[in-house]
């Protein structure tokens, strides 16, 4: 397992209830994409935060990568939605 620490966003961060936290990941956790389903089976309030994870937007050491992307040796991950300007 590699432990991993996770910052929380605007409505992700709500939802959640909190706004990071360090998770041990299991070794099945490999991409970007696989992150956000193993969160969603953490608890109710991560399910509802990542119900439309296709949303969600992943930086890994603040660098914005697809969810495809291997997140093997990240020391941050953040999790945020889409942006809108205004």
């Amino acid at each position: 397992m590699a432990s991993v620490d996770l910052v929380y966003f605007a409505w992700v961060r709500e939802r959640i209830g909190k706004a990071g936290e360090t998770l041990e990941l299991p070794e099945s956790v490999v991409t970007a994409g696989d992150l956000l389903a193993y969160l969603k089976t953490l608890g109710e309030e991560y399910e509802t935060a990542l119900e439309h994870e296709n949303v969600i937007r992943v930086a890994v050491n603040q660098e914005h990568v697809d969810h495809h992307e291997p997140i093997a040796g990240a020391r941050e991950i953040a999790l945020f939605p889409p942006m809108t300007g205004g």
